[in-house]
């Protein structure tokens, strides 16, 4: 029996959404890197952090010139790199704090520069990172620092059913922007852009998005020859499922934390850190706090208030328990 013509164009018009369905799949975006086995000895240096799967990455290291009452682990965001905590140092230093920071894969000056690595690996190299500084430091307290993608890397690694043992974790602007607090076009555009050009780079520049009151911290950002200036498609698609799953552990992350957000942030929109926030298990514990910051912007440790921050990031410290990061 025939089909009537205007069944037989439903058919023909399913099959070709079947088609491109299958096309774009077979495109979808390629990740390098993935996570290896893991070595049995990885290490840190003056200026290499040797990873689980012996991947090196630049690391630095600021110690205060006298006694150490705690350590700061700062994870930088999309595009950044380790340097992006260089203008905090002294302050956290002459608060006898040591500050660690390192290259994220894909980023600054790590082999795989951007290209994105899978989400599991950036963890697995936080979770290694946090093991190695205790072990160079095993009587002292740990905090995390993570700033915006760095806040989501660690939520994700700190909300895993075996975590690293830290004293504390400060989420700086944590990208949390899971998808479904998202426009549907957005959603779309960027899958449909991930699944046929991945490789397809784009800039922030016709946005006009402010990141920060510092211009001239801006200004200095962009001659930086280390800090990424466009990204590819496949990347921002990847920080998508990074930043979804991020929000959705709110329930499973359970570690002493302070989220800290800037009002006049254009980067990370407020509806998903506040829900976020709200989630959190220990909130109503006061072990999980937030501070507004009503002339913030993203860049909080680099704005132009940046020392308020500073001073709160030290004072949350100062109020968790002395005791050393647990084993």
């Amino acid at each position: 029996m025939q089909l009537l013509p205007s069944l037989r164009y439903k058919v023909t018009f399913l099959f070709f959404l079947i088609g491109i369905v299958c096309f774009l799949t077979a495109c979808s975006p390629s990740f390098v890197t993935l996570p290896g086995p893991v070595v049995s000895s990885p290490s840190i240096s003056e200026h290499i952090f040797t990873s689980y799967d012996n991947t090196e990455l630049p690391m630095k290291v600021w110690l205060p010139s006298h006694k150490i009452d705690g350590v700061i682990i700062a994870v930088h965001g999309l595009n950044d790199y380790s340097n992006f905590i260089k203008d905090s140092v002294s302050f956290f230093n002459d608060e006898k704090l040591a500050v660690y920071s390192y290259d994220q894969r894909g980023f600054g000056e790590s082999n795989t520069r951007s290209r994105w690595s899978g989400k599991e690996a950036l963890s697995a190299d936080l979770a290694t990172f946090i093991m190695l500084v205790k072990e160079t430091h095993p009587h002292l307290p740990i905090y995390i620092l993570g700033d915006s993608m760095g806040g989501a890397v660690t939520i994700v690694t700190m909300a895993k059913k075996d975590p690293p043992k830290i004293n504390g974790a400060i989420l700086i602007a944590p990208a949390v922007w899971a998808r479904s607090e998202m426009p549907f076009y957005q959603r779309w555009l960027l899958w449909i852009a991930a699944h046929t050009v991945p490789w397809k780079k784009v800039s922030g520049e016709s946005l006009e998005i402010t990141a920060s009151d510092n211009i001239k911290m801006l200004r200095e950002l962009g001659k930086d020859p280390l800090v990424i200036k466009e990204t590819r498609i496949d990347v921002l698609y990847s920080l998508s499922n990074l930043m979804d799953e991020a929000y959705r552990s709110a329930e499973s992350f359970r570690t002493n934390s302070l989220i800290l957000y800037g009002k006049k942030d254009e980067i990370i929109p407020e509806t998903p850190v506040f829900e976020f926030y709200k989630r959190l298990p220990l909130r109503g514990q006061g072990k999980q706090q937030m501070i507004l910051y009503e002339n913030g912007y993203h860049m909080l440790l680099r704005d132009l208030q940046s020392e308020i921050v500073m001073k709160d990031i030290v004072a949350w410290i100062r109020d968790q328990p002395v005791v050393p990061s647990p084993a």
